[in-house]
């Protein structure tokens, strides 16, 4: 009996330290890259490769500053990848592919449990002379519980695929012209940049900056914007509903002039307008004035405020944010 219980015990730790090294958020393993040969590989897909499938503990990939010309894939058996640079000024991935809005993009993200750092993310093709505006993913995102911190994202058409799942960005900069944010996932962005960059269309059209798919009245999916800023170069809209429960929020964003007066488009969607949910809320500067918005914008209840704006009713179900690695040392 007494070995029995020493069994029973010791099998109980072994369980609980395996369970702690997926949720405690601390590092276990590092991978340097380093294009000139001073790290462990000088590519970061080799690197993330390298990691073992259905990796139980998080693994640091951390990038030396470089340009890296490449496309990078993590797929669903990599979950608890940290992947860092040294700023995003001096990380930067790009590849310069298009016409596919999802096979096209420079970061593909497919594993659960995600940490990007102060890194950039740019997709090369719409912005090459001559060349059309189409597709040109710069990262999809189609996982859960996936944060990006201080990270660019530059592309003119569908910079972010914003594709599906729970999604956190703080402080990050994104760059885009045509739906340059789409998707269906479930994300807040906090203290983030969006420059508009209109003219890179060279069309003369007007930019659209999100693009949700939320596709019904039960899907939890919608983009909020919260205390960011918006800039660049116009006309934009602030979004156009790719599916008819599209749900956007910003709130306390500050709005330069480029936002044309309507505001929104319902897209394919006229005559469905009140199933689309789009709101601002306490926004600020010459893009936010409400006096000529689309009569269809919603107010929302204080109740439904609450939701969306608080980030653990929205997307820290299971506080999975504070289970993540805040830096990778």
């Amino acid at each position: 009996m007494q070995f029995f219980n020493f069994f029973l015990n010791s099998s109980l730790l072994v369980l609980v330290l395996s369970m702690s090294t997926k949720t405690d958020g601390q590092v276990r393993k590092t991978i340097i890259v380093d294009q000139s040969g001073h790290g462990s590989f000088t590519t970061i897909q080799n690197a993330i490769d390298s990691v073992p499938s259905n990796n139980e503990a998080w693994t640091l990939i951390h990038v030396k500053a470089g340009i890296y010309n490449e496309k990078v894939t993590i797929p669903r058996d990599k979950p608890r990848i940290l992947l860092q640079g040294e700023s995003y000024r001096s990380t930067i991935v790009q590849f310069g592919d298009g016409g596919d809005s999802i096979k096209s993009s420079t970061l593909s993200l497919y594993a659960d449990d995600f940490v990007a750092m102060d890194i950039t993310f740019k997709n090369t093709y719409n912005l090459e002379p001559g060349t059309p505006i189409t597709w040109a993913p710069a990262a999809l995102i189609n996982a859960d519980m996936a944060a990006f911190y201080r990270c660019r994202f530059i592309s003119v058409q569908d910079t972010l695929t914003d594709s599906e799942g729970r999604h956190y960005f703080e402080n990050c900069y994104i760059e885009g012209a045509v739906d340059f944010i789409w998707g269906n996932g479930r994300s807040i962005y906090q203290g983030c940049n969006l420059n508009v960059t209109a003219s890179a269309q060279r069309s003369g059209m007007a930019a659209y900056i999100t693009a949700q798919a939320r596709d019904s009245v039960v899907d939890h999916s919608g983009f909020v914007f919260k205390e960011g800023w918006i800039f660049g170069t116009g006309p934009a809209y602030l979004g156009r509903a790719y599916k008819p429960y599209a749900r956007v929020l910003f709130y306390r964003t500050r709005m330069s002039g480029i936002i044309v007066p309507q505001g929104w488009s319902a897209w394919n969607y006229v005559k469905k307008e009140n199933s689309i949910v789009y709101a601002e809320v306490d926004c600020t500067g010459a893009g936010a004035n409400k006096s000529k918005r689309v009569a269809w914008e919603k107010k929302l209840s204080s109740k439904d405020l609450s939701y969306l704006l608080d980030i653990n009713t929205f997307i820290n179900n299971g506080s999975w944010i504070q289970r993540q690695p805040k830096r990778g040392s």
